[in-house]
């Protein structure tokens, strides 16, 4: 039985996707969920030389952040499910390993999280944050599969 669910959402649709499957099977099992969004600057700090990036430019995308956990936290409610949101950020290391730190530090005992199901060339080229996940994580991972392209 499962009592804390951690469900990493980035506001895409697949990120939904594995918060309802989370949501559903926290209602089955009474569980609780963390809800959880990293702001990652470190992709923004690489994008290119000459670029410049204001502290606006973070403030947007911890406010967005900020919204993605809201609209989550509510359907969570919707659902009867309790639910708490953390929000960090990193400017180094990937978002997986944000996702890993924060499964420890709130002891979940599951991680649900959507995945685009890439392959080949574009898994190669994009990554892939939940295979990660899956490599480094002592806790049990269940991948909620997108829409297929």
């Amino acid at each position: 039985m499962y009592k804390r669910i951690l469900v990493p959402i980035d506001g895409s649709s697949t990120a939904n996707l594995g918060l309802k499957e989370a949501l559903r099977l926290a209602k089955q099992q009474g569980a609780a969920v963390c809800l959880f969004h990293t702001v990652d600057e470190s992709f923004i700090t690489a994008a290119g030389e000459g670029m410049v990036f204001t502290d606006e430019m973070f403030k947007a995308l911890r406010d967005a952040g900020r919204k993605i956990l809201a609209r989550a936290e509510a359907l969570a409610r919707k659902h009867g499910v309790q639910a708490r949101s953390v929000l960090t950020e990193t400017l180094a290391g990937s978002a997986a390993d944000a996702i890993i730190r924060e499964a420890k530090r709130c002891k979940a005992d599951l991680i649900v999280m959507g995945t685009h199901g890439r392959r080949g060339v574009r898994r190669l080229v994009m990554g892939s944050d939940a295979e990660q996940v899956l490599r480094k994580t002592p806790v049990p991972v269940l991948l909620v599969r997108g829409a297929r392209r």
